[in-house]
């Protein structure tokens, strides 16, 4: 078995590359269970937002698996589960797999375990420290359990992750002063428009990110608020939140006139404002500048609306910039959760390694129990022939030590003879024989003392 990583994001490629990767909510479920048709995968969690599209995958590596869990995977075997993995990621959303490589990047193990955590706290965001990816993250987990997908390698590392999470939320200051793609939109329109307070703001989407857009607007002063949605009862129940007006997705038109600040963030696989509707908007005002800030992937407004004068469109790509200004006062934050990481990776890798030593142990232990359960059974036939009881336990105690002893005894011998001190001297910590030899001489010297 082994644990593997494949994925995509914001630094390995543009949004235009990332949308045709991305997986929506509603498909999630058919690409799991076409994947499902890759005979070593085991277990799958596919996680997909605005930023990253990646696979978490446990497979089967049958006999090409090596018995030693730290042990080191074949180069050649890595790159044969990557391609399988690219291959079938790039047939499912019709891609070139070369181009597909080239953004990619593949993990496994530890290395897998290390990426998640550093996702799950937002340390792998574009905005450092968002908290939204981690919700997004949970969601995606409760998708594949629900599907029966996850199993036990999978739901160790995914559980570990949120456990690190919660605890770098807990203990550092990366959660502290809100900084997400929502507020840098926010600031951005600060930077453009000195009185945020007189303007008027469209949402488009009833997602949490519209919500937290809708919040920092209120926040800065924003009372006037339109919230377009496809299904009206969302769009009301979140406008209700901030004193705002809900209206369905056929009335942008009309509201884009008012508009001076657009934010849209949906799921649609379509754009939904066109330049037409804008420049006819822009008409409309006189011309007075309106900045568009698109928070989705696949993006909901046609790049081309870049090209209408007093029309300022920002795609979350090109808020970077407003994002790192922001993110400088979490760099100590940041540094604090890497170290917690990366005890927690050890840690989940030590508790690995303790699972993997449990067959060994039942083994030794049932191997151990049917020869006191032979022994006990001659004691006791012995006993009802009434022989000596003394002679009998006697005997069980020596041939119990006998049987368990000879089968290590001569392992030692042969790992003797073949130059194996190793294993002698994990013997000697096995059994804590240095201990035990300290002992009687301990004992034997402390008459001498008391003469």
């Amino acid at each position: 078995m082994a644990l593997v990583l494949l994925g995509i994001n914001h630094n390995t490629a543009n949004v235009d590359f990332r949308e045709r990767v991305a997986f929506p909510p509603e498909k999630v479920g058919d690409a799991i269970e076409r994947a499902g048709a890759m005979p070593e995968l085991e277990e799958l969690v596919i996680v997909s937002t605005c930023n990253r599209t990646e696979l978490y995958a446990h497979i089967d590596l049958g006999e090409a698996a090596p018995t030693d869990p730290d042990a080191e995977l074949p180069d050649a075997l890595l790159r044969a589960e990557e391609g399988r993995l690219l291959h079938w990621l790039s047939e499912y959303h019709d891609l070139d797999p070369a181009e597909l490589a080239r953004c990619s990047y593949f993990h496994w193990r530890e290395d897998v375990i290390r990426h998640l955590m550093r996702v799950a706290c937002g340390l792998d965001s574009m905005v450092l420290g968002e908290p939204q990816i981690l919700g997004q993250i949970k969601s995606a987990y409760a998708v594949s359990r629900d599907l029966g997908v996850v199993g036990g390698a999978l739901g160790r590392v995914f559980q570990e992750a949120f456990s690190i999470a919660k605890e770098v939320r807990t203990d550092t200051a990366i959660g502290e002063n809100p900084v997400s793609v929502a507020y840098a939109a926010v600031t951005l329109a600060e930077q453009i428009f000195s009185d945020l307070g007189s303007l008027h703001a469209l949402l488009i989407g009833a997602g949490r990110t519209i919500e937290l857009v809708a919040r920092h607007l209120t926040d800065k002063g924003v009372r006037s608020i339109v919230v377009a949605n496809r299904t009206l009862q969302n769009a009301v129940e979140l406008g209700e939140m901030f004193g705002a007006e809900g209206v369905l997705l056929a009335d942008i038109p009309e509201q884009l006139i008012k508009a001076d600040i657009v934010v849209s963030s949906t799921n649609s696989q379509l754009p939904l404002l066109g330049k037409g509707a804008v420049e006819s908007a822009i008409r409309k005002r006189r011309h007075k500048p309106m900045l568009l800030v698109d928070l989705a992937v696949p993006r909901d407004i046609e790049p081309q609306v870049g090209e209408i004068a007093d029309a300022y469109l920002y795609s979350v790509d090109d808020i970077r910039d407003v994002i790192e200004d922001n993110v400088k006062s979490r760099a100590e934050a940041a540094a604090q959760a890497s170290a917690i990481i990366e005890r927690g990776v050890q840690d989940y890798l030590r508790q690995l390694r303790a699972l993997n030593a449990v067959n060994t142990l039942r083994a030794f232990r049932e191997k151990a129990e049917s020869i006191r359960d032979q022994e006990v059974q001659k004691a006791l036939r012995a006993l009802e022939k009434g022989d000596a009881a003394t002679s009998v336990l006697e005997s069980l105690a020596r041939t119990l030590t006998n049987k368990l002893i000879h089968t290590p005894s001569v392992q030692m011998k042969k790992a003797s003879a073949d130059g194996r001190d190793d294993l002698l001297l994990l013997t000697r910590q096995l059994y804590e024989l240095d201990q035990a030899a300290e002992q009687p001489q301990q004992s034997a010297s402390s008459p001498s003392t008391d003469d």
